[in-house]
């Protein structure tokens, strides 16, 4: 069984997001409920926080060092030595009652972020990409909760989850266009893993995926489907993961209180901080975000 170590004990509503920065070695991530984004230096367990004013889903590098989030106004800018945020663009500024959630930048530096209802689970989300010359095409529609991403090593592939349907999908993935096409489900979740929440892929091609609901995170083989290993954490609702540290083995996880009730609390206390494993597997720097413009 892999220890699994408390990086950081914080109550985070909503932790979500983790990106890690192999430049300055430190881990972004979010707590969309909170309004806030983090910066963890695992060096010093030091937890810096920024407060963004918004629900914020996901936050990405671009490759000039700022980053770039999704909120639930849309896609911006966020400088945080001046603590500038600039709005980058908004598809869904008519939709006051959806939110950007999960996202991921793409092999070819186009980040992607869906968006889903903030209070239920109505088919009315949407997939966005942001391309480098900062226009939004949208990818996918009648989405319930839009959430994790990964592309497999040959960059032909695409996989994507749907929280509520519990599928892992799979695209055709055109590298230079940023096309997905031949939409099929490469797996279903089963139900003792929790809801497939946010995932990344290790360097072996295998899927890392976060339960929510069962406390669990997962590896997956996409090609078959098979579970090959579990592991359990002291918290309920895990959201999402991502490799980092010097050598890309340690695999940060995010967890979350929101939708706990008071005893479910006081039994995982730890619940909303950030987790960390040491997996017998490496996974890959983040794909930086380019732009053009």
């Amino acid at each position: 069984m892999m220890q699994v170590n408390v990086a950081y004990e914080i109550k985070a509503l909503l932790g979500e997001g983790p990106c890690w920065d192999e430049s300055k070695h430190v881990l972004y991530w979010t707590d969309i409920t909170g309004r806030v984004i983090h910066r963890f230096d695992p060096k010093i367990r030091q937890n810096d926080t920024f407060e963004i004013g918004q629900l914020v889903g996901a936050v990405v590098i671009a490759e000039d060092g700022r980053l770039v989030l999704a909120t639930e106004h849309g896609f911006h800018f966020y400088d945080m030595e001046t603590e500038e945020i600039t709005a980058i663009q908004d598809p869904e500024a008519d939709i006051p009652e959806n939110r950007f959630n999960d996202g991921k930048v793409d092999p070819a530096g186009r980040f992607w972020a869906g968006t889903m209802q903030k209070h239920n689970n109505e088919p009315e989300g949407s997939l966005y990409c942001l391309d480098n010359t900062l226009e939004v095409e949208t990818k996918l529609s009648e989405l319930r909760t839009s959430n994790g991403m990964a592309w497999d090593m040959s960059n032909h592939q695409m996989y994507f989850i749907d929280t509520p349907t519990r599928n892992i999908y799979v695209f055709d993935y055109v590298l230079e266009t940023g096309t997905i096409k031949n939409q099929r489900v490469a797996f279903r979740f089963p139900k003792d893993y929790g809801f497939p929440d946010g995932m990344t892929i290790d360097a072996e091609g295998m899927l890392w995926i976060a339960g929510w609901g069962k406390g669990k995170i997962s590896k997956w083989n996409p090609e078959t489907g098979e579970a090959l290993s579990s592991v359990g954490l002291p918290a309920q609702n895990i959201t999402s993961c991502t490799f980092g540290g010097k050598e890309f083995d340690t695999l940060y996880i995010t967890t979350a209180r929101e939708g706990m009730t008071d005893g479910e609390l006081e039994e995982l206390p730890l619940s909303g901080s950030l987790f960390s494993i040491q997996p017998e597997v490496k996974g890959l720097p983040a794909n930086r975000f380019k732009s053009n413009v």
